[in-house]
Parts: C-alpha cells; sequence; structure tokens
C-alpha cells in the first residue's frame, strides 16, 4: 500500500493506539502501578531493567531536554511525549509530515500496520567520515488520553523480528506523565533528569537547536 493510499484511509483527528494500550501500554500515569519503581524523567517514567542505557537529548541553546534515548537489545529507541486534545489525536497527522519530511531529506518510506497501529518505516539518508550511506528506522506512534508518544527505533529492532519484539516491549513499558498544566497541543512535555535511578546509566547527548 502506498503513502497516499493509506493516507486516504484514516481520519486524521482519530486516535491511533493499540486496542489494550490501557493495560498494556504505553500507559497514562493514572494506569500505571503505583508501587512499580521507575526512573521518573519528568515527562515520562521508564521501568528500570538489566543493560538499559537511558540518554537525554539535550538541546544546546535552551538546555532543555528534548527526548529519552533508550539503547537496550541491540536497538536504540528515542521518545518524545507531546500534550494532544482530549478527544482527538495527533498521529495520523504527524506520520503523514514525517513521510514528507523524510522525503525532502532524499528518503523513502513505507506505511506499514505495526504492533501500535501504523508506523512508518524509513531509510534515511546519512554521512558518517566523508561516506554516503542509509539508516533504516521504525517510526511509531500512540495517541492516548490528552497526549502523544512518538518512538523512533533503530539497530536490530529496525531489521530483526526478534530484537523488535524487545524494544517494542520497552516502548511498551512508558508511562506518560501529562500533568494538570494547560498546554497546547503538539508542545513538548517537559522533561528532566531523574532525581535517583534504580539501576542502569543515564547520560546528557547534545543536540542541535
Amino acid at each position: 500500500m502506498s503513502d497516499n493510499e493509506f493516507a486516504a484511509q484514516v481520519d486524521d483527528d482519530a486516535k491511533s493506539a493499540p486496542a489494550d494500550r490501557e493495560t498494556n501500554g504505553p500507559l497514562d500515569e493514572s494506569e500505571a502501578n503505583a508501587v512499580r519503581p521507575y526512573v521518573d524523567l519528568g515527562g515520562v517514567k521508564i521501568v528500570p531493567r538489566p543493560d538499559l542505557q537511558l540518554r537525554l537529548e539535550v538541546e544546546e541553546g535552551s538546555k532543555r531536554v528534548v527526548a529519552v534515548g533508550l539503547d537496550y537489545a541491540g536497538s536504540s529507541l528515542q521518545v518524545q511525549p507531546f500534550a494532544a486534545p482530549r478527544t482527538s489525536g495527533l498521529w495520523n497527522e504527524i506520520r503523514a509530515q514525517i513521510v514528507d519530511q523524510i522525503h525532502k531529506q532524499g528518503g523513502t518510506t513505507t506505511i506499514a500496520n505495526g504492533p501500535f497501529g501504523p508506523e512508518v518505516l524509513a531509510e534515511i539518508p546519512v554521512t558518517t567520515a566523508g561516506q554516503t550511506g542509509t539508516r533504516l528506522a521504525r517510526f511509531v506512534g500512540v495517541d492516548g488520553p490528552r497526549w502523544f508518544l512518538r518512538g523512533v527505533i533503530a539497530g536490530e529492532g529496525a531489521v530483526d523480528p526478534e530484537a523488535a519484539a524487545q524494544i517494542e516491549d520497552l516502548f511498551r513499558s512508558i508511562v506518560v506523565v501529562r500533568g494538570n498544566t494547560p498546554m497546547p497541543p503538539r508542545d513538548l512535555i517537559p522533561l528532566n533528569m531523574p532525581a535517583a535511578t534504580p539501576s542502569g546509566d543515564v547520560t546528557s547527548t547534545p543536540t542541535a537547536g
């Protein structure tokens, strides 16, 4: 199915999420187990697990945390939580914008139906040490109650089914903390360094912005 054919079949305002999201995640803070240990990063909480490495991506100019990077089982997962309307979703519209942006970069995309619903499979041009190549990535998204969670999967989880299942389980385990502060839709829900980590390492990575 082409990107345009798929886009014609969905309502831009409809919510996009797994049917079992409320029980199997990604969870809203109100749905999560209150006594379970989490790494609290503000807008998201992460369940600690062996060999999981956390990276906070920090905008150089503002010094604010703009994304959470998770390295696990040969894969990387970048997550960002955004404010969203109460009754409508963002993923259908944002997905189309991601496709357009990748095409402008000279990349290619395919829309597939994955475990979280429609996702973008992308082949993105990259230049490393003067050599031009491509990077494979999966863009996934879930519309929750008053929030939208975007994920970008790279590494083994973008090409190997067994690795994909492990990184998908990690994405499922994320808890989104929307809070009660009024925010315009699409605004990034504030992220921050954890006060303490039950296990694993947390590093910060500067990003241009």
